[in-house]
């Protein structure tokens, strides 16, 4: 992956609130993420869990669950594809852009309405099951605010780009731009001519970013990886005549 080359004008071709927006933004969200989550680690350690509420509710939660996961996890490496991958890479493995853009729309909103939905089973689950619902934090809430409005925006702009509309190619502008960040040139000339969907959707990720180290979605960078070398669990009973004489059937008077 070769790193873009622009000219170091940046302050000078791009306004105030792009610069805002798409330099110092996303450095800024990055860094919380990042750290945010060190200190989580470090300080709430007994804190890093989804606090889950099978126990309250499973039949909903069979339903939402696995939907929502299963689309969220489709969602990502449709992100990881489309922005990570320059267009170059896939057009020299012989994937034409025509190809991939209908393959991007199908799958990307399908994944899109089956995360949307599983989360609405689950938002609904959460908010008419009384114990659940009483288990539910501020924090909680804002998290799926967040959330529905980033996975919401995601796919408005897919439906309406490309969809509805005549077709985006946002290879050519987000997706340069989100590698330039990485590579410490951040250009945003090329995401302010963007479509504002797509800017709204790049801004509420950025945001969801800045929220999760402190949010119950901390669970997604956990791999139960300790199971696999945990020792066994060993149980002793605290019956001190145990193994000196027969076990005997039936009751034994008290004291005996």
């Amino acid at each position: 992956m070769s790193a873009p080359t622009r000219p170091a004008t940046l302050a000078v071709e791009a306004g105030t609130g792009s610069i805002l927006l798409w330099v110092a933004l996303p450095y800024v969200c990055l860094a919380v993420f990042v750290l945010g989550h060190l200190w989580r680690y470090r300080y709430d350690k007994f804190g890093w869990t989804t606090r889950s509420s099978q126990l309250y509710e499973r039949r909903l939660l069979r339903i939402g669950s696995p939907l929502f996961h299963f689309g969220i996890l489709l969602v990502l490496l449709g992100h990881i594809g489309g922005l990570v991958v320059p267009k170059s890479w896939t057009e020299a493995a012989g994937i034409s852009e025509h190809a991939y853009h209908v393959g991007a729309v199908v799958l990307g909103t399908i994944a899109g309405v089956a995360t949307l939905g599983g989360l609405a089973i689950l938002i609904y689950r959460r908010r008419t099951v009384g114990p659940v619902f009483s288990a539910t934090t501020r924090n909680d809430k804002a998290m799926y605010v967040c959330l529905t409005s980033t996975i919401g925006l995601g796919l408005a702009a897919t439906v309406a780009a490309n969809v509805v509309g005549g077709g985006y190619d946002y290879r050519e502008t987000i997706s340069p731009w989100f590698r330039s960040v990485f590579w410490f040139q951040p250009d945003p000339d090329l995401m302010a001519g963007a479509p504002v969907l797509f800017q709204l959707h790049a801004a509420s990720a950025l945001l969801l970013f800045a929220f999760w180290p402190f949010t119950r979605l901390v669970h997604m960078l956990t791999a139960p990886l300790g199971y696999l070398t945990r020792p066994y669990i060993v149980y002793r009973s605290r019956d001190a005549r145990l193994g000196v004489r027969e076990p005997r059937r039936g009751w034994e008077r008290s004291g005996s």
